[in-house]
C-alpha cells in the first residue's frame, strides 16, 4: 500500500500538534497544512490559498493528490468544509454542517442532548421579549451562566455573581445575536473527553484537564487554554464508566443516525459533580487546543488509521491502544493576552529546542509564531506550547517546564501550577 499524503486545515497549536501525530504514522506519505505556521513548515508543506473557498480547499486536496483532509478549527466545519469534501469524494475528519452545530449553536446543541437523553445544566432561553429580571431572579442562588448561541472564539461565555455584568452581556447578546441562554451554574470538577466517532463505532480517548484561566491558582480572566495534562485523576473507573454510558453512547447512537453520520472527533466538556456524576457543559466537533497536544501523544496505535477510519465509516475500536503514561503542555503566551497581546518580539532558545524533534520526552507545539531570516518571532496571543510524556504527572510537569525555561520572550508569561488539581489530590 501506497503511504498517503494528508492535508491538515488549521494554524494553530492543535494543527501542529496532529501533523505530529500523523508523521509519526508509516501510512503517511507528505503532510500539507493550509496554512499551517512556522512549527508546521519545518515538518510538512504550508500553502497559502488567496481564494478562501471551501471548493478552493477541496481543488488543492485533489492537486496535491491528498486521501485525507483533517480539519483543525470549528468555523470551516460549521460552515460547511466537510460537506465540499464529500461533494468531491474526498474523506474529510470531521463532521458535515448539520452536525458541527453542535458546537455553532448552544441552543441546538442543548436540543439535541434533550433528545438523546444526556445529562447537563438547566437553562432559559431569552430573547428582547423575555422578563430578564424574573430570569436572573430564578437563577440567583449561584453564579449566573450566559452563553451566547453563535460561534464566538472563546468568549461567548460569562460566569459571574455580579448581577449587572450579567444583565449587561445579556442585553448585548440580544441585541446582537437575537436571543442568549441563561443556564443554572453546575458545580464539580470539570474534565474533558474526547471521542473518534464514525456511522458505525467510536473511540473514547483519555480524559484530560485544561486550565482556562490565565494566571496561577485559576485566577484572572479566561482564555482559549493556558495548559492541560491527560489522563485526568477526576475520571476515575466509575465516573469513566457513567460519562461512556449516560454521555458518549447516547450521543453516538443519536449522530449515528442522521441522515450523515457524525465523522470526526466530539469534544465533551464536563462537569464532574461531587457525587461522580457527569454532566456536559458544552459540545466541539474539533479537538481541543490545547487537549490536543496531551491526547495524541498517548495513542500508541497508528493515528491515521484512527482518523482516515473515521472519515471512511471504517473505525474500529479494537485497534486503537493507548499508553497508560501521562502528558502535560504549558502555553507560553505574549505579555497582555488575553486582552491586548503584543506581537513581533523575538523568542531565544528556540532553534536549539526545535532540534529535539518529535515525541521524545519533551517537545514543542508552535501557534503564534512567524520567522523572520532565522528569528523566530511572537505572532499571537497564544505562541507555544512544551508539551512532554513521563510515567507519571509530576515528572510530565517537571519535563516540560524545564524545556519552556529555555526559551526566552520578553513579557511572555505561562502558569506555573498546570496540573495542581492532579498533584494536590
Amino acid at each position: 500500500m501506497q503511504p498517503t499524503d494528508v492535508l491538515v486545515v488549521g494554524s494553530g497549536g492543535r494543527e501542529h500538534a496532529l501533523v505530529l501525530a500523523l508523521l509519526n504514522s508509516p501510512k503517511v506519505g507528505a503532510v500539507h497544512c493550509l496554512p499551517g505556521n512556522a512549527g508546521t513548515a519545518e515538518i510538512a508543506t504550508n500553502h497559502v490559498l488567496e481564494d478562501t473557498s471551501h471548493q478552493a480547499t477541496v481543488n488543492l486536496a485533489s492537486e496535491l493528490g491528498a486521501g485525507l483532509v483533517v480539519v483543525g478549527p470549528e468555523a470551516p466545519l460549521c460552515d460547511g468544509l466537510a460537506d465540499a469534501c464529500a461533494s468531491a469524494g474526498l474523506p474529510c475528519f470531521g463532521p458535515v454542517a448539520a452536525l458541527a452545530r453542535l458546537e455553532g449553536s448552544k441552543l441546538h446543541a442543548k436540543l439535541t442532548m434533550q433528545e438523546a437523553g444526556v445529562p447537563t445544566a438547566e437553562y432559559v432561553l431569552l430573547d428582547a421579549n423575555s422578563d430578564i429580571e424574573s430570569a436572573l431572579d430564578a437563577y440567583a442562588s449561584s453564579p449566573w451562566v450566559v452563553k451566547r448561541d453563535v460561534l464566538a472564539g472563546g468568549k461567548g461565555v460569562v460566569v459571574t455573581t455580579d448581577r449587572s455584568e450579567a444583565r449587561a452581556f445579556i442585553d448585548t447578546s440580544i441585541e446582537t445575536d437575537g436571543c442568549v441562554l441563561l443556564e443554572a451554574f453546575l458545580p464539580g470538577e470539570e474534565a474533558s473527553m474526547l471521542v473518534v466517532m464514525d456511522g458505525q463505532a467510536c473511540v473514547p480517548l483519555p480524559p484530560s484537564q485544561d486550565h482556562k484561566r490565565a494566571f496561577d491558582g485559576d485566577e484572572g480572566p479566561n482564555t482559549g487554554g493556558m495548559g492541560a495534562y491527560c489522563p485526568a485523576p477526576v475520571v476515575n473507573d466509575v465516573v469513566h464508566e457513567r460519562i461512556v454510558s449516560r454521555i458518549i453512547e447516547p450521543m453516538h447512537r443519536y449522530l449515528a443516525a442522521q441522515p450523515v453520520p457524525y465523522r470526526g472527533v466530539l469534544f465533551i466538556g464536563l462537569m464532574i459533580d461531587e457525587h461522580g456524576d457527569p454532566y456536559v457543559v458544552e459540545f466541539n466537533v474539533r479537538f481541543g487546543d490545547p487537549e490536543c497536544q496531551v491526547t495524541l501523544p498517548l495513542v500508541t496505535s497508528d493515528v491515521f488509521d484512527l482518523l482516515h477510519g473515521a472519515a471512511t465509516d471504517g473505525l474500529d475500536p479494537a485497534g486503537v491502544t493507548v499508553s497508560d503514561r501521562f502528558a502535560l503542555t504549558v502555553v507560553l503566551a505574549s505579555e497582555g493576552y488575553p486582552a491586548a497581546p503584543i506581537k513581533g518580539r523575538p523568542i531565544e532558545g528556540m532553534a536549539e529546542v526545535m532540534a529535539n524533534g518529535v515525541y521524545g520526552d519533551a517537545w514543542l507545539s508552535l501557534a503564534g509564531v512567524g520567522r523572520d531570516g532565522q528569528a523566530w518571532l511572537a505572532t499571537g496571543g497564544r505562541v507555544l506550547s512544551s508539551t512532554a510524556v513521563a510515567n507519571d504527572v509530576a515528572s510530565a510537569r517537571q519535563r516540560a517546564y524545564e524545556q519552556l525555561e529555555r526559551l526566552s520572550l520578553q513579557g511572555g508569561h505561562h502558569r506555573s501550577d498546570i496540573a495542581h488539581r492532579a498533584l494536590d489530590r
